[in-house]
Formats: structure tokens, sequence, C-alpha cells
């Protein structure tokens, strides 16, 4: 695997990792106060959609190794 790919996976696994600590937040307490303001996480199903597409990133680019695997083939009529 090249380098820009290693930092591309890198990155991505960084980056499911904080989505994962978002959903448990949102998971823990989705609305909270502080003195007068009330905050409200983000939407749920935006972080598992999020999380699910960098788990396929990341699975295409471990598995495969970012490598294409098309190939050829003669047609042959016997």
């Amino acid at each position: 695997m090249n380098e820009l790919r290693k930092k591309r996976l890198e990155r991505y696994k960084k980056r499911l990792e904080m989505y994962y600590e978002a959903e448990e937040a949102v998971l823990l307490n989705q609305e909270y106060t502080i003195g007068t303001k009330s905050l409200k996480r983000a939407d749920l199903s935006t972080i598992r959609a999020a999380i699910r597409d960098l788990e396929k990133q990341v699975e295409s680019l471990e598995v495969a190794g970012g490598k294409n695997k098309a190939g050829r083939f003669i047609p042959r009529d016997l």
C-alpha cells in the first residue's frame, strides 16, 4: 500500500473513531441544558450514516489494499 493510501486509511480511522464517540454522546444524552440555554446534539441517523460510509471506505482500503481487481479475458468460440 502506498503512502497516500496509508495516510487516507489513517485519516478515515481517526474520523470513524470520532463518529463513534459522537454516537455514544448522542445515545447517552441527546439534549441538555446549561444555565438558561438548551442544547441539542447532532441527529443520530446522520451520524450512523457517516459511520456506515466510513466503515465501508476503511474496509475497502484494508481488504483490497486499494488495488483494482480488474482483469482481462479473451472470448473464444470453440
